[in-house]
């Protein structure tokens, strides 16, 4: 009946009035903030990185779990100037809609090496969960380098080739951001500073594409979601070389730009790599507690 549909849109518009004043005052997760309209904003996750790290991976694979809602694009909120500007209740807008018993999950790469985000961040809640995906620095690098390197194709722009921006005067060119942003322990030290290690789970990303059902296990329990996502979620796709996921019955990929064949290098320059990414490795082990097989 007409007037059953009218007074639900008119719930709806009470719970997001609600909702966009409890994001400005930055208490998402706060009792005072629930409102039990059939909906609500719930709980609030983040996917702060690393850029290349697989981080789309990620939040693919964790929509498979009923009580997800994902929001499709990255907002680059926290990151972008123009866009922090317009504030939480604009940051609210690009979320999906979630029910009470949903996690509504974003994913902005960029956020990890920004130095400005973590406080940010919390100053929004200190108490959100965060999910950071990593890959071995060197890989991370080399599928960096990839991505430009196809923009700039495609764009019929002129490229460098990878050994002139890896290498300048026969060492490591220090001026490549790329490098930058596989200092993993440089950026942790920033988010550490205003987040405790128990509130941001690290996903091996490099375990994730041999084999994503063990990480995707560690990610429900470490948000504390019903078990849900199983192998049968799971299919290996020997055309693409990597997994792709089924669910109820539906299968689906990842788009073609992701697991693009890396560009040949040199093998005296990939020990230079090794070799430097080395002790920032060691570094970053001990501050997560924890290695990862990295060269």
């Amino acid at each position: 009946p007409l007037q059953s549909l009218l007074l639900l849109l008119l719930l709806l518009l009470l719970a997001h009035t609600r909702l966009l004043f409890c994001f400005s005052i930055g208490r998402l997760s706060s009792g005072s903030c629930s409102f039990n309209v059939g909906y609500s904003f719930g709980a609030f996750i983040l996917i702060i990185g690393v850029r290349k790290g697989g981080t789309r991976a990620l939040i693919e694979m964790l929509s498979l779990h009923s009580a997800v809602a994902a929001a499709q694009n990255e907002v680059h909120f926290f990151d972008w100037e123009s866009h922090f500007q317009k504030g939480l209740p604009w940051y609210l807008s690009q979320m999906p809609y979630a029910f009470p018993e949903q996690l509504t999950v974003e994913k902005t790469p960029a956020y990890f090496t920004s130095s400005k985000v973590p406080k940010r961040v919390h100053q929004m809640n200190p108490d959100i969960k965060l999910l950071l995906i990593l890959r071995d620095p060197t890989e991370r690098v080399l599928s960096d380098y990839t991505q430009v390197f196809y923009n700039r194709l495609q764009k019929h722009k002129r490229y460098q080739p990878i050994e002139s921006v890896l290498v300048k005067d026969g060492e490591i060119n220090l001026g490549y951001k790329a490098l930058n942003r596989s200092l993993y322990y440089v950026h942790m030290q920033n988010w550490l500073k205003y987040f405790p290690l128990e509130s941001i789970h690290v996903v091996d990303g490099d375990e994730l594409i041999r084999d994503p059902f063990p990480e995707m296990k560690k990610v429900e329990r470490f948000l504390k979601l019903e078990p849900q996502i199983n192998a049968s979620n799971f299919y290996f796709n020997k055309t693409k070389g990597f997994y792709c996921l089924r669910d109820h019955g539906r299968e689906r990929c990842l788009h073609d730009s992701k697991g693009r064949a890396h560009p040949h290098v040199a093998p005296a320059i990939l020990q230079k790599l090794y070799h430097f990414f080395h002790e920032p490795n060691q570094k970053f082990f001990e501050l997560v507690g924890r290695t990862f097989s990295w060269k």
